[in-house]
């Protein structure tokens, strides 16, 4: 015999494992450490891999603005190894600052950053440019050879003015498209040589505010399940019931129509 507690209980596991991967929780307590450890990556083995790290910090309200100021002088005065800054945001709720780093100036700028608040979520992630790479490289060989040919075809000797004009054109069009692609591939080595950070500061109370939400977010799921249960176990008590009384009803219809020509 199937127990509905069961049913309730699968239910309610289900709910919470979707929970779990839809959203994001603490990679790692936030304990009471000054500050966060993030070393950076290098591809390795030939990979050419494109590495981002992104930190959510919680620290009080009025240590955000020092701590936001102290990661961007030290990244525009390339304390740390080469540095760029790519976006700076200081706001009420959440404060955010963007940079490109050397691998080796990752983890000092991220001790830096977090002096004084606690992690409360770290995640990185790598993307593979090795098709990438390898197509910019692929395009700009048949450029190069096109480029020859027609160099070889511009210095006859016998070439019309008019083809000579024709064959400028497409040399022109060629070498714009040469300069494109080392823009790209000057994108691609920059991306593999540097880290992207990004740092969240948070003040505490908004992280706590966060936390109510997803323990919010935690119980109407829970609830949600526990009320299918319910409402499942409920009506599979309730359907013999409509089954039986299905036929009843019929019957009765039929009497009571029987009944009323009866006394007309």
């Amino acid at each position: 015999m199937h127990h509905p507690d069961g049913k309730s209980t699968t239910l309610r596991r289900l709910a919470l494992v979707l929970l779990s991967s839809l959203t994001l929780s603490a990679c790692s307590g936030g304990g009471d450490s000054s500050s966060a450890e993030l070393a950076g990556a290098r591809g390795k083995a030939g990979a050419l891999l494109a590495y981002e790290h992104q930190l959510t910090l919680s620290l009080p309200a009025d240590l955000v603005s020092a701590r936001l100021t102290a990661t961007r002088e030290a990244c525009e005065n390339a304390q740390f190894g080469a540095c760029n800054v790519l976006r700076i945001e200081n706001g009420k709720y959440r404060s955010q600052v963007i940079v490109r780093i050397v691998p080796d100036g990752v983890e000092p700028l991220v001790k830096l950053a977090s002096q004084g608040a606690q992690l409360a979520e770290r995640v990185t992630t790598a993307e593979d440019l090795a098709d990438a790479v390898a197509d910019v490289q692929r395009q700009q060989e048949r450029l190069k050879a096109q480029q020859k040919r027609l160099d070889e075809l511009a210095a006859r000797r016998d070439i019309t003015v008019g083809d000579l004009i024709a064959l400028s054109k497409e040399q022109a069009a060629i070498e714009n498209d040469l300069q494109a692609l080392a823009q790209a591939a000057a994108g691609q080595q920059r991306r593999l040589d540097t880290n992207r950070l990004t740092l969240n500061f948070e003040p505490t109370d908004s992280s706590e505010g966060m936390s109510n939400l997803r323990q919010a977010f935690s119980n109407i799921l829970g609830n949600l399940a526990d009320g299918t249960a319910s409402a499942v176990e409920k009506i599979s008590h309730a359907l013999p019931f409509v089954i039986l009384a299905f036929p009843l009803a019929l019957i009765w219809v039929w009497l009571w129509r029987k009944f009323v020509r009866r006394r007309s």
